[in-house]
């Protein structure tokens, strides 16, 4: 199974696929905000599950140690709302820690894993 994950930058997208890919998961990172394609993660990899990560202006500002938000944020918000739409699992990752969000995305995982099992039964 295949799981890509987009998001805004200062999600938590690369330390999210990092930590699957640590765990076996075929993870990968859609530079989805970055590309005026709006289904690029299906294109670049058709993966089996859309994971979007989420974060506030302000909390990726503290993140990226900026003082206020990138001029093309509302542009990457706009690049964005097909992957969000489209997303099997969606988190904000605002008040989570790394950790965290593996950890509701293994559930989630998991949470597949059993209906897949369930549905060929």
């Amino acid at each position: 199974m295949l799981v890509a994950v987009v998001g805004p930058c200062a999600s938590g997208k690369t330390s999210l696929v990092r930590a699957l890919l640590r765990r076996g998961y075929r993870a990968r990172e859609v530079a989805q905000e970055h590309s005026v394609v709006p289904d690029l993660w299906r294109r670049t990899s058709d993966p089996d599950l859309l994971i979007y990560l989420d974060v506030s202006p302000s909390s990726a500002c503290q993140r990226q140690n900026l003082a206020s938000p990138a001029s093309w944020w509302p542009k990457a918000a706009h690049r964005l709302a097909l992957a969000r739409q489209s997303a099997d699992l969606y988190i904000l990752t605002d008040e989570l820690s790394p950790q965290e969000v593996l950890v509701r995305c293994l559930t989630f995982l998991g949470a597949v894993a059993v209906d897949a099992l369930d549905s060929n039964a």
